[in-house]
């Protein structure tokens, strides 16, 4: 279990990692400064990610659900009448 958790902390990092940068960017083009889209960001962060860890892996779980499901709906006819 002990490698199982470890690499759930490392997935969880790396995700959270690339999500602040996205947060970053985004609010960096919305705001127009780089401290405060910095600071923006951290916040952003904070509040979702390490108040609520287990929102990550929901985040990836609609993710995966908007990217793929729509093809597995397809195949199995959900939305056919």
């Amino acid at each position: 279990m002990i490698i199982y958790d470890a690499l759930g902390d490392s997935i969880h990092l790396a995700i959270s990692i690339f999500i602040f940068i996205w947060i970053y960017n985004w609010a960096k083009g919305n705001v127009g400064s780089a401290k405060l889209a910095l600071v923006t960001a951290i916040i952003i962060m904070f509040l979702t990610f390490y108040q609520f860890p287990d929102l990550v892996w929901l985040l990836v779980a609609l993710w995966a659900f908007a990217t793929f499901g729509k093809d597995i709906f397809a195949k199995i006819g959900a939305f056919d009448k």
